[in-house]
């Protein structure tokens, strides 16, 4: 109870700085990530001042000028460029996942704080070098993912965490896939770097893989597996030709499996998360549902709103330190723990073995 209380508390803080006019001052990255369409819609609302763009490519510049009316001074030609003419509370990256590290290189020495879109990185030696950075500089090195914001999700760990409901976990499942993002229809600039490995880290493992490594890492406390096995497949080579498109990953805990399913081959979209303890199994359906099952049946569980409702609440709190990420979704933490799980998996399915971390 106590941890739901202040949790409700933080939040009640982060949007009492919104209430009294003190929205969040950011600069933007890239836009070639169609995530990028999130934050021009809070922008649009009024939920958000931004102070500047930063992109080269004409075409995705004027494509969002004409689709969100924007004006040409908010653009600059690079995030050296955009910081020498303003000065924003953070910087969110919406680029290819090998060109954070560079945002984080260039915002981390003037003071700025950088959320980024998931994964954190590519490698774990640009992890290890953003986390250098940031600690460093003393900023915050944020990571968002869709599923921190569910509200399914944020119930199952008070349950879980708050009031043990279920007992000690024993096996954890997450399933994060959809048809693919060519056959969902994201845009071209998105495909261009999200299937190259060299500016993504691979396919369906690095995209959707993550999910379950963040929560996973999360509902354990911060702890690392002690192993991780992976299989990835390649069923449409002629689609998705450089990357693989199907990605079975196995943790190992010392008292505990997670098992994380990512594809881009599945007849329709599913982020869930299941949760088997000792006494007791609870599954997060998507953002909105919650199933409990104690015994024989499965019963659905009623959800409060969210605590957290999406990336800028969390930031505003951050940065007004209501919230203080030392191993939650977002924070750097739990993040560098996701890359050494991917970085393992890729080694995995590579070698064809067993990876001890």
């Amino acid at each position: 109870m106590l941890l739901k209380i202040s949790r409700i508390l933080i939040v009640l803080l982060s949007w009492n700085f919104i209430a009294h006019g003190q929205l969040l001052k950011i600069g933007i990255v890239g836009l070639s990530h169609d995530h990028a369409h999130g934050i021009m819609q809070q922008y649009k609302k009024g939920e958000v001042i931004l102070l500047g763009i930063a992109e080269g490519n004409i075409r995705l510049i004027e494509r969002y000028k004409n689709q969100y009316h924007l004006p040409d001074s908010l653009f600059f030609k690079n995030v050296t460029a955009m910081l020498a003419h303003t000065k924003p509370d953070a910087v969110l990256a919406y680029n290819a996942i090998s060109d954070h590290l560079a945002v984080v290189e260039a915002c981390a020495p003037k003071g700025i704080s950088v959320m980024v879109e998931k994964p954190l990185a590519i490698s774990m030696q640009q992890a290890e070098r953003m986390a250098a950075l940031a600690r460093q500089y003393h900023i915050h090195l944020l990571t968002n993912y869709e599923t921190t914001w569910y509200a399914s999700n944020q119930h199952l760990y008070t349950l879980v965490k708050g009031q043990h409901a279920i007992g000690d976990i024993r096996k954890m499942v997450v399933h994060d896939g959809h048809q693919g993002p060519k056959e969902i229809g994201c845009s071209e600039d998105f495909l261009a770097w999200l299937t190259d490995p060299a500016k993504n880290g691979g396919g369906a493992l690095m995209d959707f893989g993550c999910y379950g490594a963040n929560l996973m890492t999360w509902l354990m406390e911060g702890k690392a597996p002690v192993a991780v096995t992976a299989i990835t497949r390649h069923l449409k080579p002629d689609v998705y030709p450089k990357v693989d498109d199907e990605a079975t990953i196995l943790l190992e805990y010392e008292k505990a499996t997670g098992i994380i399913e990512a594809s881009w081959n599945w007849p329709f979209s599913i982020k869930d998360l299941e949760v088997f303890g000792q006494t007791g199994y609870l599954h997060a359906l998507n953002g909105n549902a919650l199933q409990e099952r104690i015994k024989n049946n499965y019963e659905a569980v009623d959800l409060p709103p969210a605590d957290l409702q999406n990336n800028l609440s969390y930031l505003a709190a951050v940065l007004h330190g209501t919230i203080h990420p030392e191993n939650d979704l977002s924070s750097l933490n739990n993040n560098l723990i996701v890359i050494k799980i991917l970085d393992a998996a890729r080694k995995s399915a590579r070698e064809g073995r067993r990876i001890v971390l």
